[in-house]
């Protein structure tokens, strides 16, 4: 960490700012073009502007739709405050970091530092900048004072500041938060740069369950079984960690606390299969699939194991339980119609429904968080892919339509945005996908084969 706190460049002499900004003044005149396009979006923009205050959201489009237009913003390199006229690699690299979170939520234009030299003062109009981001910084006894402001170009106005102060060492959370903050401004909704994936790696040349920060930083393995570990889930609250190991010779199902990866216990032990667990949306209980008679079926137990209720009775084998965000139904896979299938239950009355049709494999339910859709595996024409479908049922949507096999979805925590796996030419990798089914690209790249992804709550603000 010491290192990129110590390189440093000079900022761009004035002159050259100058000549750059006369250069950009023809570009200035075809962005007249570009405003008067967009002139009634902005118009709400300043409207809003001139009744909010800083801390509240603009609200600045809706990201939802599917021809959405990219914000330009500009993040120049944030600048130690006791030495404002050099820029130090741990300014620059603090600039890169809010840069990937931004762009990472799909409807945020990063404009190349190159266009401006980096430099925090410039003609923003010209370059067809909508908000500047700024960051300054400072070395303290106590760590990193960091200090950033979103500001609106067109207006003049900061939208958003904040100061925070931190161990060097956990810099990197400031800035993701700030990001998720600005996310938050500009849609009405929190980002995710905070949250994790995670995911069944072959990394360590077992499969054994990983972590990654969602921009696929900070890698680490979680458990050490030396065996194979599946189904990682995440309880609501962010503190612990479910899924099943075979390293005791029976498939049980372990839960670990994530802030320390070190406290790991088994919750379910029983004879056969304890598997695919599920947490209800208040944490208090997790829907498993247990053999202990014979068939596969669901059933809810407490957190030390207890098991409260059986769901499913013997119709078919009986997996992958999701549930609603309201907790008052679970989507899961039963092949009691001859092929495995999405069904969805009434929990409180264990009436079932099912919902796909099309096809004779589907499997792999997520529910999404605003309950609007649930996404699932699917096969079609040999191959298998992610899709959406209503919980209601009815046409379902494909959303991946590259070659190779494309399995276990998982919803980001806004709603937005799908991480799967994709085998394809003898590779296995983690990719993420927006539900529009634009933007499908790889997560991260790692040693081995990575599958089965789940992707964490939010974390707070």
């Amino acid at each position: 960490m010491k290192n990129i706190w110590t390189k440093k460049t000079e900022n761009p002499p004035a002159d050259h700012a100058a000549t750059l900004g006369k250069a950009h003044h023809a570009l200035a005149k075809r962005n007249s073009i570009f405003a008067s396009a967009s002139g009634m979006i902005l118009l709400c923009l300043t409207l809003l502007l001139g009744s909010v205050r800083p801390a509240e959201a603009i609200v600045y489009l809706d990201i939802t739709s599917a021809n959405v237009r990219k914000v330009n913003i500009a993040v120049p390199y944030f600048v130690d405050k006791k030495q404002p006229g050099t820029i130090h690699d741990g300014g620059k690299k603090m600039a890169d970091l809010l840069s990937r979170a931004l762009a990472f939520h799909g409807f945020v234009n990063i404009i190349d530092p190159a266009a401006y030299g980096g430099a925090q003062t410039w003609d923003w109009a010209a370059l067809g900048t909508e908000f500047t981001i700024l960051g300054q910084y400072e070395m303290t006894a106590d760590g990193l004072v960091l200090e950033l402001r979103l500001n609106e170009i067109q207006s003049g106005r900061m939208i958003l500041g904040r100061r925070y102060q931190t161990p060097v060492s956990k810099h990197q959370q400031s800035v993701k938060k700030f990001c998720d903050e600005v996310i938050s401004q500009l849609t009405g909704e929190p980002g995710v740069s905070q949250s994790q994936i995670a995911f069944v790696s072959t990394s360590s040349g077992h499969k054994e369950i990983w972590l990654a920060d969602v921009l696929g930083d900070n890698v680490r393995q979680v458990t050490q079984h030396e065996y194979l570990a599946v189904s990682p889930k995440f309880s609501p609250d962010n503190k612990w960690l479910a899924y099943t190991s075979y390293h005791r010779n029976n498939p049980n199902l372990y839960i670990t606390a994530l802030s320390t990866l070190k406290t790991t216990r088994a919750i379910s032990h029983q004879k056969g299969l304890n598997m695919a667990p599920a947490w209800a949306p208040d944490g208090s209980v997790l829907a498993v699939t247990l053999s202990k008679s014979s068939n596969p079926d669901i059933y809810l137990i407490d957190i030390n194991g207890k098991e409260l209720r059986r769901l499913t009775n013997g119709e078919g084998v009986n997996v992958s339980p999701t549930w609603s965000p309201d907790g008052k139904k679970l989507a899961f896979v039963s092949d009691r119609s001859g092929t495995p299938q999405i069904y969805v239950m009434n929990v409180a009355t264990k009436s079932v429904q099912r919902i796909t049709y099309l096809g004779n494999e589907n499997s792999t339910p997520s529910w999404s968080p605003k309950g609007d859709w649930i996404a699932y595996t699917g096969r079609i024409n040999g191959s298998t892919h992610i899709l959406m479908i209503k919980p209601e049922g009815g046409t379902p949507v494909q959303l991946t339509q590259t070659a190779g096999n494309h399995e276990s979805p998982s919803w980001s925590p806004d709603g937005r945005q799908i991480v799967f796996s994709r085998k394809r030419n003898n590779k296995e990798e983690i990719c993420v996908i927006f539900k529009n089914g634009m933007g499908l690209r790889p997560l991260f790249n790692l040693r081995g084969a990575q599958s089965n992804p789940q992707w964490s709550p939010r974390q707070d603000l």
